[in-house]
This record gives C-alpha cells, sequence and structure tokens, in this order.
C-alpha cells in the first residue's frame, strides 16, 4: 500500500523535521493568511504562522492530516537544516552568459561550477528528495553554533543561478507530497550530512553594519522633536530601501534600540514604527512578518548594549 501523507508526515517528525500542512495538491502552506487572520481559535492570542505551527508531535500531526490529505512543509529553521534547492532549465528559458560560459544548464551544474572556483569537491552523498521538475533538494544539517538565512539564485550571498537554499525562516516541500506538477520523492533516502564547511562560510550573512555610536545632546526644549524626527528617519530608511532591506531593519532596530536602552523611547513605540515601515516589504520574498519580528528583536537587544541617553 502507498504511504499516505500522514505517514510521511510522521516519517519525517520522527528524524526531527518539524512539519506543518500544506494545501492539498499545493506548494502552499494550509490555513489563512496573516491578513485574513480571524483572531480566533489557534490564532486567539495572535496569528500563527506556517512556522510557529510546525511541530515534530506525533498527536498534532495526527490531528492535523485527518482533516485532509494535506501535503508536507518541512520548516527548515526549527528543523536545524539548510536544504539546496537545485531547479532546472525550463522550455524557452535563456541561461545567463555567465553559467552559460561555463556550460551550466541546471542548478546542479551551477552547484559543481561554484565547488570547483572554490576549490572544493562537490557537496553529495546526504539525504536526496527528487522534485517533480526533476530538480534536487539536498538536505544538509545546520552547526549548532550558526544562523543562516534563506538566499535566492544570486541575490545577496546566494550560491548562484537556478540554487535556492532554505535555512531560518524557510520551509521546503517534503517527500511523500503530491502536487499538481507530481510528487516529490526520494531520490536517496540515507543519512543527513553536516553542511560542509565552505558552504556554511559562503552562506554566513555578512556582518551587519554597526549603527553610530555618538552621543546626542539636542537642547532640552527640542528633545521630543528630536526623538520624533529620529524615529521617522530611520522607519523611512527601512521603508525606503529598495536592497539589503533585513539589513536596514536591523541597524534601525539597533539605533532605536540604543534610544529604548537609555529611556528616550518606548520598545513598543520602535516595534510599532518600525514594523509598519516593513509592511510595504512583507510579502514580498525579502522578509515575512515573523522574520521582521525577529530581526527587530536582534537588533532592539544589539542596541541595548550601547545606551544612549537625550540629555
Amino acid at each position: 500500500m502507498e504511504p499516505t501523507t500522514l505517514d510521511a508526515a510522521l516519517a519525517a517528525a520522527a528524524r526531527g523535521w518539524h512539519v506543518f500542512p500544506l494545501r492539498p495538491g499545493s506548494k502552499r502552506p494550509a490555513g489563512h493568511p496573516e491578513d485574513r487572520c480571524p483572531g480566533t481559535g489557534r490564532c486567539a492570542g495572535g496569528h500563527r504562522t506556517w512556522e510557529q505551527r510546525a511541530t515534530t508531535d506525533p498527536a498534532k500531526i495526527r490531528a492535523a492530516w485527518t482533516h485532509a490529505p494535506y501535503g508536507i512543509g518541512i520548516a527548515t529553521g526549527p528543523s536545524g537544516l539548510c536544504v539546496l534547492d537545485l531547479d532546472t532549465l525550463k522550455a524557452g528559458e535563456e541561461i545567463p552568459a555567465r553559467w552559460a560560459a561555463a556550460g551550466a544548464r541546471s542548478g546542479e551544474d551551477v552547484l559543481a561550477v561554484v565547488a570547483d572556483e572554490a576549490g572544493q569537491e562537490l557537496p553529495g552523498d546526504t539525504l536526496t528528495v527528487r522534485t517533480p521538475s526533476g530538480g534536487l533538494h539536498l538536505y544538509y544539517r545546520v552547526p549548532g553554533d550558526v544562523t543562516l538565512r534563506n538566499t535566492r539564485g544570486e541575490d545577496g550571498n546566494g550560491l548562484g543561478w537556478k540554487v535556492d537554499t532554505r535555512a531560518g525562516g524557510g520551509y521546503v516541500v517534503g517527500p511523500g507530497t503530491l502536487t499538481a506538477a507530481g510528487r516529490y520523492a526520494f531520490l536517496w533516502d540515507g543519512p543527513v550530512a553536516p553542511l560542509p564547511g565552505w558552504l556554511v562560510e559562503r552562506l554566513t550573512p555578512a556582518p551587519l553594519p554597526a549603527a553610530p555610536v555618538l552621543p546626542i545632546r539636542p537642547a532640552g526644549d527640542r528633545r521630543s522633536r528630536y526623538l520624533d524626527a529620529a524615529v521617522r528617519a530611520e522607519a523611512g530608511k527601512v521603508a525606503d530601501a529598495t536592497q539589503n532591506r533585513n539589513a536596514t531593519l536591523y541597524a534601525a532596530a539597533l539605533a532605536l534600540g540604543q534610544l529604548v536602552a537609555g529611556n528616550a523611547l518606548t520598545e513598543e513605540e520602535v516595534r510599532a514604527a518600525l514594523m509598519t515601515a516593513a509592511g510595504r516589504h512583507i510579502g514580498t520574498r525579502q522578509f515575512t512578518a515573523r522574520e521582521a519580528e525577529t530581526t527587530i528583536t536582534s537588533g532592539l537587544r544589539a542596541g541595548a548594549n550601547r545606551p544612549r541617553k537625550v540629555a
């Protein structure tokens, strides 16, 4: 008998992977989007994202998958995974000149080129899933002291054309899932290897820029206007950012976090201003609301180490 998606979800959870339901026949998370959250039931305390709902609890998995033949989403961050998503060439698609010159026609070829240029062996010998398009998902374990984020193609510190990575804040479609395009299935159901050190280094985000730490000494009667202008300026940078948006959000939270630590602003007003500014980028594949909140928290925490008081 063909294993059910419930069986596949339980098997994934048994490996320590945090799973959540995908809409039947789709790659999209089941449930409602944040902008249509009813604020009731499981969301009574606030909208619960797919990453927050991801679990390894067999009882919760059985309860969810008995409602419908859901697909399986694997939340890579909580699962301690980095998955290399190697895509294939689509009909009529043009190969970028850099990769055409290297003879690459797929994500698998690009990864081989990147490894060769780095003087490293081609990553392999790890659990591998074949996607319906003929691409590959290579599963790797992330070192416990490393935090990786998603990358896309050649953007930022991405590996290259047709190569995406899924780590913190991301998910992959798990083996056993059937979509309109076909089924995700194991190509090699072996151990998950550690992410090679050179890829850990390559995929680790560059250090974020430090915020200025000069003391602030506005005249007493201008204090309130200064603080209002500071919040507007940092929020404006976030709202207007056209690239490195997550780094911009972090730097803004760090700068304002210094003022929070100096008791010049409250954390609540800073969070509200920055989340409003980040809102225009949420849903554009830059980051999710959850990721924005996490970035703001990190920036505020870093800013707290260098309080700035308004004289």
